[in-house]
């Protein structure tokens, strides 16, 4: 009797269902964050960069905006204001994030929702969450390059460190300038 290939089929269908636990853990743990706001990192960021709730802070500390962000599928990031010298540094520092998103409102104001940290150099991680990769060629006309997402003042159902939130818009975002 051949019992090889009768473990190998037990193992497989273990590892199975390993992953499924895993990720059904993984994606209670991200919703219950998302719904409750708990996170101790987005407690962090908020800390360190609630003075851009005003706009005029980001500007005056050198940062620019880039069109406002939507998802091929629903949801968007908003309008990222980009500072390129942070950009260029290649260092990660909770007080001085790469971009901060803001979400164009219907009254023309603009609402900070989130923030977001990018680096050349990884695996990247910031208080232990670690960043994601995006590969060359990409949509930025970048190298590859790692980043976080930080959704610390617009709580975010796919989870705090998701790219796209479904509850922000980019709807009211105004046309550029002709």
């Amino acid at each position: 009797m051949n019992m090889t290939p009768h473990f190998w089929n037990r193992l497989l269908m273990a590892a199975a269902a390993l992953t499924a636990c895993t990720t059904f853990a993984q994606a209670h743990q991200d919703a219950a964050a998302s719904v409750s706001g708990v996170s101790p990192l987005a407690d962090k960021v908020r800390a360190a960069n609630s003075r851009f709730l005003d706009v005029k802070a980001a500007t005056a500390e050198g940062y620019a905006p880039i069109p406002c962000a939507s998802g091929i599928t629903g949801g968007a990031m908003g309008i990222h204001y980009v500072n390129g010298q942070y950009l260029k540094d290649d260092k990660i520092d909770i007080a001085r994030p790469e971009a901060v998103m803001y979400e164009p409102m219907a009254d023309g104001t603009l609402k900070l929702v989130a923030v977001e940290y990018i680096t050349s150099k990884g695996p990247a991680s910031l208080d232990g969450q670690l960043f994601n990769f995006n590969s060359a060629p990409n949509r930025y006309g970048l190298g590859e390059f790692y980043e976080l997402h930080v959704w610390a003042w617009k709580g975010n159902p796919t989870g705090t460190f998701a790219d796209m939130n479904p509850k922000v818009s980019c709807e009211h975002a105004m046309a550029p300038s002709q």
